[in-house]
């Protein structure tokens, strides 16, 4: 499977393509970024491994990432969706997990709300997913409110496996199970 394409106001999320790459790698190489997802900038070899796992996602579960593109510049501001990382989190066990990173210059704009807006709705009313979780570092406070607008809420925390984290769950929007 391919990912289909969504649009939202100001962003295409469109499926990740060779296009998208050295955007990406920029982006991930980039220590701000990384923050908190990790912590260490991203070498190419690293990120080649990760792009392409979102784009594998795909064909073996019928959800995956995306690359966030603005409508007006057609600049790659992100990527992001739904996955199954094997983290090592009981929690996570059986549920895809949202996540979501934004290039620093598309920052405080709104645009992880926005686009995972658009997946969300297309995880409820397309794919039909679903509770869907994520996974937040402690630290991260912008999207820490990203989680909260978007309708997750706080069920646990993880101390050990892969940093201080919590973790959040959201039920689907037409109630599906």
């Amino acid at each position: 499977m391919i990912a289909p394409t969504l649009t939202t106001e100001r962003l295409r999320i469109e499926p990740m393509a060779l296009s998208h790459w050295e955007a990406y790698a920029a982006a991930w190489a980039d220590p701000r970024m990384t923050e908190f997802i990790g912590g260490d900038p991203r070498n190419r070899n690293t990120s080649w491994g990760k792009f392409l796992g979102g784009i594998g996602l795909w064909s073996l579960l019928g959800y995956g990432y995306w690359s966030f593109v603005e409508r007006a510049t057609g600049a790659f501001v992100g990527n992001g969706g739904l996955a199954s990382f094997e983290r090592g989190l009981p929690e996570l066990v059986d549920y895809p997990e949202a996540g979501w990173a934004f290039v620093p210059d598309a920052w405080g704009k709104g645009y992880a709300t926005e686009a995972l807006t658009a997946i969300l709705h297309w995880a409820d009313h397309e794919a039909r997913l679903g509770e869907i979780r994520c996974i937040i570092d402690r630290g991260n406070t912008a999207s820490h409110n990203v989680a909260g607008k978007l309708g997750f809420v706080k069920f646990a925390e993880s101390h050990d496996v892969i940093g201080d984290l919590f973790i959040y769950r959201r039920e689907p929007s037409l109630g599906l199970r």
